[in-house]
């Protein structure tokens, strides 16, 4: 089953908990626990931001695996020099992205570096990673296996393809860029019309129309937990994204499916993903619908 809480005590053998520590334009990163690994997804934050955010969750950075990077953006590496370079962190990227990240650092890191659709294990999580259409050099998404279930992460998609959505369509949570409302970027006064353009290009951003018409696609009966990621500050609301990917499960009657909206301020609770009571005397793991239990 999988339950929303505030806060991680401590993770028992078999469990696993997932964590955003924060999502949209200005920085992303989310925290994977499983019993004996534990990685970053991204790091988008300054690392005193990533250390004060793992400390809600009573996590510290220095045991840490591993970060897992989808792309070279500053909200998704500003944290790298500070954390990953002194700690001594591995970071798992493509080439492309590591020479990207050692230009805009100008220091060393431990990479590990994977060719873009290749598939590899960090402890007990394996990763798949696929090629995303948006304006970096080269940008991936992931499909964490962890022992409880998959986790999908598409938080930069300029439009939903056919290769991204066979990747993720057997996870059994998501998290999905619901990145603006197309009327309140269009008519947003603080925007020149050629970065609106970027934005709604199909290597820009997803809106939240864009990405309920693409999750609906792929909607599949164990696909229990929709995370809308990087949504625009000043061109969406928590309320509009949840509104058009809600209205999207209510009409394909995917009520099981439960929606959190991520913020840039503060980590969003707790996912745990642990056994389903019901089937505790089996050892076939199933999925009960998620609740929120803070």
């Amino acid at each position: 089953m999988y339950a929303l809480r505030s806060s991680i005590s401590s993770v028992r053998v078999g469990e696993v908990e997932f964590t955003i520590l924060g999502s949209g334009s200005s920085g992303n990163a989310a925290y994977l626990e499983t019993g004996d690994t534990r990685l970053l997804v991204d790091c988008g934050f300054s690392a005193r931001q990533i250390k004060q955010r793992l400390a809600t969750i009573n996590r510290i950075p220095d045991r840490l695996d591993g970060i897992l990077i989808t792309h070279e953006h500053t909200d998704h590496v500003a944290g790298l020099k500070h954390l990953a370079a002194k700690l001594g962190i591995p970071i798992y990227c493509n080439r492309h992205t590591s020479e990207e990240i050692s230009r805009i650092h100008e220091t060393a890191f431990d990479f590990r570096l994977f060719d873009t659709g290749q598939s590899f294990e960090v402890g007990e999580v394996g990763v798949d990673t696929f090629s995303v259409p948006h304006d970096a050099i080269d940008p991936v998404g992931f499909l964490l296996h962890t022992p409880k279930g998959r986790i999908g992460v598409l938080t930069d998609l300029g439009h939903g393809t056919r290769l991204v959505a066979d990747r993720v369509r057997t996870a059994n949570v998501l998290l999905l860029e619901t990145n603006h409302d197309v009327d309140l970027l269009r008519d947003c006064p603080h925007r020149p019309w050629h970065l609106k353009q970027r934005i709604m290009g199909r290597h820009g951003h997803l809106s939240n129309e864009g990405a309920a018409e693409f999750a609906e696609t792929f909607l599949h009966a164990d696909l229990h937990h929709i995370f809308c990621v990087h949504l625009s500050g000043e061109c969406n609301t928590p309320e509009l994204a949840h509104a058009d990917i809600d209205a999207m499960l209510q009409r394909t009657g995917a009520t099981h499916t439960q929606v959190t909206i991520t913020q840039q301020t503060i980590p969003s609770p707790t996912l745990q993903i642990v056994e389903n009571p019901q089937n505790s005397g089996s050892s076939e793991k199933t999925v009960a619908q998620a609740t929120l239990s803070l």
